[in-house]
């Protein structure tokens, strides 16, 4: 009776040194799990870098690239909300702010010809006029560059001074895949004035296949732009869609730096614009509270806090959100809504949703969404 009590309970005591065997296997493989989802992004971007990842700050090692510059784009892509109606005392606050950020570029609108637009239905800031500039620039110190942005077909080429004689140092030339070689022809004058260029290829979500890689092949050969620019217009990619891209870009163009420009339709500009960082993305574009067209953009603030980078300061951003922003969004709409997510998803131009929501069916979502599959 004994030998067999002692024989149970030593049974039990195998059981359960077994238990806590498979126990502590199973925490270990948990943990090794856990170890490798967290390091691993780390390794990819120092396997992958070209310089080192680890700078110094004043006490301790943060991780960001040195090589990234970040461009706010709120009062050319935010204009289109307003229709580039900003005083000029909001823009010289801003532009006042942004400087104490350590922002790298403002955008400040569209170099459009008053010839194609009626100055009197669009704000100043549809035009910039360098006296306009300059009065934006007189008064305050600021290290940061000014850029502004060439339709295709929409710019007085004759009209524009050389680098040396205009308060902007960058143009940004945006230009479908369908017109690749009038892009690269306004940006190849561009960089003749003097200026800092980059081509800007809008709507890569509709252009994805052989037409992109002629186009991608003759920017290669013929374009003299500094930075290529991914321009998700729509906000429809995903994540590994800026992987892809990113990868493709890279393989055929050999001689330029790359930019992205991300829209928030699918509430992705964010995470979309950080897979842009760890392909080695330099060209960051953000806007303040996300500003933009339909959902907007990504958003300069969020940018900010996640670079690291000590030379910026998400401080005067902040006091920009709540100085002049904060009282905007009280007129103007922007940002992720339905319909601009349902847009995103359709891979459609927001002209549908920032239409719909002028009208009584703002916020009938479903016949919304209907009306868009069945077009």
């Amino acid at each position: 009776m004994c030998k067999d009590k002692a024989q149970n309970t030593s049974k039990i005591k195998l059981q359960n040194f077994a238990k806590r065997g498979i126990f502590f296997i199973f925490n270990a493989y948990f943990a090794l799990i856990i170890l490798i989802f967290h390091f691993l992004p780390l390794a990819y971007l120092t396997a992958t870098s070209t310089e080192p990842i680890f700078a110094c700050t004043t006490k301790e090692s943060t991780m960001y690239y040195e090589s990234i510059k970040v461009l706010d784009c709120t009062i050319r892509d935010g204009g289109l909300v307003n229709k580039h109606d900003f005083s000029l005392e909001f823009v010289r606050r801003l532009y006042t702010l942004l400087s104490a950020a350590g922002i790298d570029y403002m955008e400040m609108g569209y170099k459009n010809s008053p010839e194609l637009f009626d100055p009197k239905e669009y704000g100043p800031w549809k035009f910039c006029d360098d006296d306009l500039l300059w009065k934006v620039k007189d008064g305050i110190e600021s290290k940061m560059k000014m850029a502004v942005m060439a339709d295709v077909g929409r710019v007085n080429m004759d009209a524009v001074k050389p680098a040396s004689e205009s308060p902007y140092q960058m143009f940004r030339v945006a230009s479908y895949v369908k017109n690749i070689d009038k892009g690269i022809s306004m940006v190849n004058a561009f960089h003749d004035m003097g200026y800092e260029t980059t081509l800007n290829i809008m709507a890569v979500s509709r252009d994805r296949g052989p037409e992109l890689d002629e186009a991608l092949h003759q920017v290669n050969e013929e374009c003299k732009a500094d930075i290529l620019y991914l321009v998700d217009s729509f906000g429809a990619f995903y994540q590994e869609d800026i992987d892809k891209e990113i990868t493709r870009y890279r393989s055929i163009v050999k001689n330029k730096q790359f930019g992205f420009h991300g829209h928030n339709n699918q509430q992705l500009a964010f995470s979309n614009t950080i897979q842009a960082i760890i392909d080695h993305v330099d060209y960051l574009d953000g806007s303040v509270s996300g500003m933009g067209r339909g959902a907007g953009n990504c958003t300069t603030e969020l940018l900010l806090s996640f670079l690291k980078n000590p030379k910026y300061d998400l401080r005067p951003v902040l006091d920009a959100i709540q100085e002049l922003f904060l009282p905007l969004k009280e007129k103007y709409e922007w940002g992720y809504i339905i319909p601009q997510m349902i847009t995103g998803m359709l891979n459609r131009h927001p002209q549908d949703a920032i239409a719909v929501r002028k009208t009584e069916d703002k916020d009938k979502y479903r016949k919304f969404y209907e009306r868009m599959i069945n077009d």
